[in-house]
């Protein structure tokens, strides 16, 4: 069994005077959703691999507030912002990678208004700098020219304009990197933005998840590598209403550096 690493919190670091190089936010996800969790520990992994300081805020975490932005919540979206901020600013935080591009976009775009303001960045593209400086080795395993299409998440694609990190990284794996017709900048949404995820869809004749894994699957790709834990549950969702659970896998591209080097 593998050594279980230590994730210290921000309140701890504080205690010993020290302070971290960057802080790591988990998001309600990658907290709470078993699947997501699997996220949140394979880039721990890849962290604790490359010898980053890190740290977390632990139970002083709370959710970005954008569900309820999203859901036209404004004045709970505000609420929660500021209660995080007051945290984010009482720990003079300056540094914060997240897995997911709902907390990536909220943090970064939105919490500047209400007084917090740092650097944010999402996990691929932390990922890559990493790479760059030599600190991560990434290189294809079990992964090596298997055929591989990124879906793009929407808060990290169209808008904040994150398309290559990702990309980047499943290269370095050596896969065969295969685009669906509707990617980048006219990538389709997964289903989930704008509150949908915790909500039942409106009457139609398709869902969303269910066209954008048809889009994956025209391409037949053995792996839909996702870059947020919303995306990986609409789609791991598409593939089992299509019965391609056999076939097709859904993975965030942390979870398949962590696997390519059996971490």
């Amino acid at each position: 069994m593998a050594e279980a690493i230590k994730v210290p919190t921000m309140a701890e670091y504080m205690a010993e005077g020290k302070r971290p190089e960057v802080l790591f936010w988990v998001g309600c996800a990658g907290s709470f959703d078993d699947r997501a969790k699997r996220i949140t520990k394979a880039f721990v992994k890849l962290l604790h691999s490359a010898k980053v300081d890190f740290a977390v805020l632990g139970t002083e975490e709370s959710c970005t507030g954008d569900p309820a932005k999203r859901a036209g919540n404004e004045f709970l979206f505000q609420m929660q912002a500021v209660t995080n901020i007051e945290v984010l600013n009482g720990y003079e935080i300056k540094k914060v990678v997240t897995a997911c591009p709902h907390c990536f976009n909220t943090l970064k775009n939105e919490y500047p208004a209400l007084g917090g303001n740092y650097e944010v960045m999402h996990h691929t593209t932390f990922l890559k700098s990493l790479l760059e400086e030599g600190r991560l080795k990434v290189e294809g395993g079990k992964f090596k020219g298997k055929r591989i299409t990124f879906h793009d998440p929407c808060y990290l694609g169209r808008a904040n304009n994150v398309y290559e990190a990702p990309r980047d990284l499943l290269r370095k794996l050596e896969v065969e990197l295969v685009e669906m017709r509707k990617c980048k900048k006219n990538g389709l949404c997964c289903g989930a933005g704008g509150g949908q995820m915790f909500k039942e869809p409106e009457p139609g004749n398709k869902d969303v998840n269910v066209e954008r894994t048809e889009q994956a699957m025209e391409v037949k790709p053995e792996i839909i590598a996702a870059g947020c834990p919303f995306c990986n549950t609409m789609m791991t969702d598409g593939v089992k209403i299509k019965n391609q659970e056999d076939k097709i896998e859904v993975m965030d591209v942390a979870e398949m550096i962590a696997n390519a080097h059996d971490l």
